[in-house]
């Protein structure tokens, strides 16, 4: 490979949500990107190999066997590591971390990442949330507030396609939205009876990232409509939800700007003295473990939390001898993740003359109400949930 043909305008390192949606701005914009992924290489649609499969057409119907569990305490916790999308996940062997305290973080490695499992939920953030270290008196003060990047979320929302209703709700702002799903009447019940009871809280529709409904604009991105199959770890043949490999990563390749390189474990970046920016990248060919560097004006790293810190702590030069960018020491410590595992469950007596007719790739959202306008807990901050029936 010759020097020129490792020169690029701009490289990206991941290609999940985040890098695939870089790639797609950089290509549009006239730039020579490199998109660079650890792990292999997944197309649209080619590499869904379970989508079109029924129940009864998997050796367990779908459940994990014991031995699967045993040896993947931490993976297995995910509701989407299942039999029938285990091939998208990293599995606890293959890239073990130890765990001083209960930490569940969840990879997949391969062009899309984690956005061909994730859970589509896609909340905006309000200004109680950029605002949060101030009035807490905790933590760093964010540099932006909502209305800064209100327009970003407007362009992605209308570009992915996102499900929602306007609510009118201070502590998760409205948004660009398609039209909702069907809600069911005891949901709809729910939400009657918490407005009726409660002024400071509000149950609403959780904004999703599918298409309840066709556009051009969608058609022309080669995707359809939601058909509500409910699978979507999987990956969706119609492109019915949002992931890189439908939408982003392909829309830089239209471009023609785009080079995408899987298997090519990123190992460090360079950064010049002289210059005083980074430079340039050095990978390890997963397949022939050859040592290949890279270089462009731009470099984004977008491996993920625990990915780009290893990244980072491994760019190791005079000017940053403890990693790039640590100069106060703080890469790779205090990470936490989403804790998601609590539950209540009841029963409603009501409606016994109702049943249920299909499924919603969605549930019911109500926002935050704990410690909003004013601290009313001896902890910070709040919490949201989730309600379906």
């Amino acid at each position: 490979m010759s020097q020129e043909q490792k020169k690029f305008d701009a490289i990206v390192i991941g290609a999940g949500m985040s890098g695939g949606w870089a790639s797609k701005e950089l290509c549009e914009a006239g730039l020579k990107t490199l998109l660079l992924e650890r792990g292999r290489t997944v197309e649209h649609i080619k590499d869904y190999p379970t989508t079109h499969l029924r129940p009864w057409e998997f050796e367990h119907r779908g459940r994990l066997t014991a031995k699967e569990r045993k040896d993947n305490p931490i993976a297995s916790r995910c509701y989407a590591f299942r039999e029938d999308a285990k091939h998208f996940f990293v599995k606890d062997d293959e890239h073990p971390y130890i765990q001083d305290k209960p930490f569940d973080w969840l990879r997949g490695y391969q062009v899309g990442g984690k956005s061909i499992m994730w859970a589509r939920q896609v909340q905006r953030w309000s200004d109680f949330d950029f605002e949060g270290p101030v009035r807490d008196g905790f933590a760093i003060d964010w540099p932006i507030r909502y209305k800064d990047i209100a327009p970003y979320y407007s362009q992605v929302e209308q570009f992915i396609g996102v499900s929602g209703s306007k609510d009118g709700v201070d502590t998760l702002p409205d948004g660009e939205f398609l039209k909702p799903f069907e809600t069911n009447c005891v949901e709809d019940y729910f939400s009657k009876v918490v407005q009726k009871h409660y002024e400071d809280r509000h149950v609403i529709y959780g904004r999703c990232a599918h298409l309840s409904e066709s556009k051009p604009e969608y058609i022309a991105q080669g995707r359809g409509r939601c058909m509500s199959r409910i699978v979507c770890q999987r990956g969706c043949p119609f492109g019915g939800y949002f992931n890189s490999n439908s939408t982003v990563v392909p829309a830089a390749q239209k471009t023609g700007n785009l080079t995408l390189r899987a298997h090519s474990v990123v190992h460090s970046i360079f950064f010049d003295e002289h210059l005083n920016k980074a430079v340039g990248v050095r990978i390890i060919d997963d397949n022939t473990l050859a040592q290949i560097d890279y270089y462009a004006a731009i470099i984004l790293v977008t491996a993920a939390t625990l990915n780009t810190n290893l990244i980072l702590l491994n760019s190791k030069s005079k000017r940053f001898p403890n990693g790039l960018g640590n100069d106060n020491g703080l890469l790779g410590t205090y990470v936490a993740f989403h804790n998601y595992r609590a539950t209540i469950s009841a029963e409603f007596d009501g409606f016994n003359n109702k049943t249920t007719e299909g499924k919603k790739p969605t549930s019911h959202y109500i926002p935050r109400f704990r410690n909003v306008y004013k601290q009313e807990t001896d902890f910070l901050r709040g919490y949201a949930a989730g309600f379906s029936a």
